[in-house]
């Protein structure tokens, strides 16, 4: 009797689709943070997988942090009103004023920092007791210590040295009142697996991923940020037109494009074949703060 062929996508749809059930049966009140970017854009779908034709089992959720590009925010309100999936949007402007945080200074003000007030307080105020997330491992070495089920104290704070085995696909969601789980459903995949997953279900993304001509600041690292409001610049900086993508969505004042033509997926994957850096080594200028910046953030609540 022939065995049914599994490739190495359909393996780690698998594990995802596992894991997100093992979400659904393990706690009370999970949430899907969800930013319109093509991980969390591949977890939709997975989830659709998982769970159709009922209902996802929770919500989508985004913090805005108020400086997200706009082609990427008006998929996120489509891909959701699509899905009929309830979407709750918190803004970091909202708990900037609230809390009465300082805005960050500099020519590129990030608020990827202050996002950290913004979940924590999101978290609170639905009593989410798991996250689901898009990260994974080969994103970046803070990252790469995390398990798949990542369990987060009362104070929304991240401790590496109390991370739970793993063994085979167990998975321990038990924690404490107050305390929450961050759960990584493709944390084994790179960034070629979710693109050629992504070319094999044939998913829609937000246009900037792809090829375009944007207005550009050239950084003094040869790295260019598109021109956008919130950048404080100088009269010396160099202002250019380039045929750009981006590989990553975040804060437009700390996110990078790359130059490329790339105009379909079948291009952005022989990009990829050829790429030397993860995408956020290549275009995140707020993981360059320190040698530990990321890791820095996730131990006081970053996702």
């Amino acid at each position: 009797m022939s065995t049914p062929h599994f490739d190495y996508l359909d393996r780690l749809e698998a594990e995802a689709i596992h894991i997100l059930r093992e979400v659904a049966g393990q706690f009370e009140r999970p949430a899907l943070l969800f930013s319109g970017g093509k991980d969390s854009i591949v977890l939709t779908r997975l989830a659709e997988k998982a769970f159709r034709p009922g209902r996802f089992p929770f919500p989508l959720v985004h913090v805005d942090t108020g400086h997200n590009f706009p082609e990427v925010l008006a998929f996120r309100d489509k891909l959701a009103a699509e899905l009929g999936e309830k979407l709750i949007v918190r803004s970091v402007e909202d708990t900037i004023k609230r809390q009465r945080l300082r805005e960050p200074g500099g020519k590129f003000p990030s608020r990827n920092p202050l996002q950290t007030y913004t979940l924590l307080e999101t978290i609170e105020e639905f009593q989410f007791d798991a996250c689901i997330g898009g990260a994974r491992r080969d994103e970046e070495k803070a990252r790469a210590k995390e398990r798949i089920f990542s369990v987060r104290d009362e104070f929304g704070q991240w401790d590496p040295k109390r991370q739970r085995p793993e063994l085979w696909n167990v998975y321990n969601g038990r924690i404490q009142r107050g305390e929450n789980v961050r759960v990584f459903p493709i944390s084994n995949w790179t960034e070629l697996d979710v693109w050629r997953y992504i070319q094999r279900e044939n998913i829609p993304l937000p246009s900037i991923y792809f090829g375009h001509p944007r207005t550009c600041v050239v950084l003094p690292s040869g790295q260019l940020l598109g021109l956008n409001e919130h950048l404080r610049l100088d009269e010396t900086d160099e202002i250019v037109e380039r045929q750009v993508r981006f590989r990553t969505v975040g804060d437009s004042t700390c996110t990078a494009a790359v130059e490329s033509d790339a105009a379909t997926i079948d291009d952005i994957i022989a990009d990829l074949l050829l790429a030397k850096v993860s995408e956020r080594g290549a275009t995140r200028l707020d993981d360059n703060i320190s040698e530990a910046g990321m890791e820095d953030r996730k131990r006081n609540g970053y996702f």
